[in-house]
């Protein structure tokens, strides 16, 4: 499958900044283009390695407008990764936006009766993408799973942080995988779960808004605060405006029961 992707961000720097940018994809087999610009000249940048195969760009940006264009081209991925045992502990864990030990009743009420891992992760994938609504721009940048389903709706990030919080809540290692997703209406970054079953990762997407199969893997953590796509560490800048555009050569069937890895 061959799969090409495009990013435009326009950042307006404030004051002196150091920016931090997640949108390469994380593969090494990618034919791929990065360029930071202010006000039209070259601006400087440092990739640092980041989980899971993962790349942050970052980069001083004086005050002004500053722009950051991504292209790429992908037709084979990497293998994927062994898991370690730090992880497998880590990704257990609650997290700013993923506080699964709030979700002990919850998950205890509505799945209690589910014994087999990988018949719960369906269940929970169900059960919220029944439980809440999918309605851009519903949620805020500081809103954490529990407040997501107080709310009832959210966006697709918000959806994973409910999913992996319920998870996490069983004890099954799960968590936040930043994508592009072909297929995906209104096209934009998107987020999903991945829960670890039967000694593998599989993807879990309770919004349903794109195949899996087609789905490239940006950056993985905890929850957002790991995968966000674009980081100010000091300083003031605001984002004026973000162009996604990830398309395939062929958009797969995707039967939500199949069990899918994530590329």
């Amino acid at each position: 499958m061959h799969r090409h992707v495009t990013v435009q961000l326009e950042v307006n720097v404030v004051e002196p900044a150091l920016l931090a940018f997640q949108i390469a994809v994380a593969t090494s087999s990618a034919r791929e283009d990065l360029r930071i610009h202010r006000h039209g000249m070259p601006l400087a940048f440092t990739e640092v390695a980041a989980p899971h195969g993962g790349r942050m760009h970052v980069v001083d940006a004086d005050p002004g407008e500053v722009s950051i264009s991504y292209t790429a081209d992908v037709d084979d991925v990497l293998p994927i990764e062994p898991i370690s045992e730090h992880e497998l502990l880590l990704y257990r864990r609650p997290s700013r936006y993923c506080p699964s030990d709030r979700f002990l009743a919850t998950t205890a009420v509505e799945f209690g009766g589910i014994e087999d891992t990988g018949m719960f992760v369906d269940a929970v994938r169900r059960w919220v993408g029944w439980r809440l609504l999918y309605i851009s721009g519903s949620s805020g940048p500081t809103d954490d799973a529990v407040d997501t389903l107080l709310l009832g709706e959210g966006v697709c990030r918000d959806f994973a942080h409910v999913v992996v919080s319920l998870l996490r809540a069983r004890d099954v290692p799960a968590r936040l995988a930043a994508v592009y997703a072909p297929g995906l209406s209104p096209m934009d970054f998107h987020a999903v779960a991945e829960a670890w079953v039967d000694g593998a990762w599989r993807v879990v997407d309770a919004t349903g808004l794109a195949p899996r199969p087609s789905m490239l893997r940006i950056s993985t953590g905890r929850d957002a605060a790991d995968t966000a796509f674009m980081s100010v560490h000091h300083g003031i800048a605001d984002l004026n405006s973000v162009q996604v555009l990830a398309v395939a050569d062929v958009l797969p069937d995707d039967d939500p029961y199949t069990v899918v890895p994530l590329a």
